[in-house]
């Protein structure tokens, strides 16, 4: 008989494409993970996994397998939706919140949870949301709030195995920039034409030191695609994650930066912040259950609502 925590083992390693990396991620150690789908395989009685060294790959029989398991654990999510129907929004829920959006809004939205429903655990995870599906996934997490990028043709990244989402806010990214004129970019180098005074802000900028979030990251990816858009490709001298951080080094003449509106209520004097033609679109991520969503889902996002700066708290645009 196949068992339901060996093929959650299986689709880990589908998506995360390692044993160690499936290990890691569930807190087993890698020998414990290769046991228990060594079991999944026998029981089958087919190979699921083909074994090289130390790499791993699914055999065809395996990569069928796990798109059953993805239909197996989706009833599962829905009859656990059903189940929770009409009941009272309590026990432990797990917040996964990108790091940007905890710092302005997760005490706000636990305590407006926490009056709403008086029974409900929450607890939250600070949380890339590239790295959101495989928690929820693994049921690490049970939701996320992640977001991602949209310069204009309105499309969303393609849907997560598993994983759906609901839209729950919109804000544009702006670009902030030093007001003293003292602090105005570096003058281009000799032969390089000046900037038009109609130029877009972006290209404006072209030879300003620019503060990028770190490599690889969606933030750093928007900025650079931002500027190749605007004819010119972006390098920096500093390496920042934190918005409030990049604000201050902006007000301090040193950089120019990307920031959204979330991050940018209450900017440090000397910042100039100037609309961009890119929106950051923040969504709910749940595991998939069916037509309906958990309720918490829903309690979650109008506690989301109530938390938000009047600004951002309508419906995505």
């Amino acid at each position: 008989m196949l068992n339901l925590h060996q093929l959650r083992l299986l689709r880990e390693l589908a998506h995360r494409g390692t044993i160690a990396a499936v290990a890691d991620a569930l807190s087993y150690s890698p020998s414990a993970v290769s046991q228990q789908l060594s079991l999944l395989e026998r029981n089958a009685g087919v190979p699921l996994l083909e074994r090289s060294g130390r790499r791993v790959a699914l055999t065809p029989a395996g990569a069928n397998l796990v798109r059953h398991a993805e239909v197996i654990l989706e009833r599962l999510e829905t009859a656990r939706t059903e189940l929770a129907e009409g009941r009272e929004v309590a026990g432990p829920l797990r917040l996964g919140i990108y790091p940007s959006a905890a710092r302005a809004l997760a005490s706000g939205l636990l305590v407006s949870l926490r009056r709403a429903y008086p029974r409900l655990e929450p607890w939250v995870w600070e949380v890339d949301p590239a790295d959101a599906p495989d928690a929820l996934r693994a049921g690490q997490l049970d939701l996320a709030l992640t977001h991602y990028y949209d310069s204009g043709d309105g499309r969303p990244p393609p849907a997560e195995p598993g994983i759906r989402s609901r839209p729950v806010f919109t804000e544009r990214m702006r670009l902030a920039t030093p007001t003293a004129p003292a602090l105005a970019p570096d003058p281009p180098p000799d032969g390089d034409p000046e900037p038009e005074p109609d130029e877009d802000p972006v290209r404006k900028w072209r030879h300003a030191p620019w503060i990028l979030p770190t490599p690889g990251t969606l933030c750093h990816t928007s900025v650079t695609r931002l500027c190749e858009a605007s004819g010119f490709h972006v390098d920096s001298w500093h390496r920042v994650d934190d918005y409030d951080t990049a604000l201050g080094l902006v007000a301090a003449g040193v950089g120019v930066a990307v920031v959204p509106d979330l991050s940018a209520q209450n900017p440090p004097a000397g910042t100039t912040l100037t609309p961009l033609p890119l929106r950051r679109r923040s969504e709910v991520a749940f595991r998939a259950a069916g037509p309906a969503a958990h309720p918490a889902v829903e309690a979650f996002i109008a506690a989301l609502r109530d938390t938000l700066p009047t600004e951002l708290a309508t419906e995505p645009s």
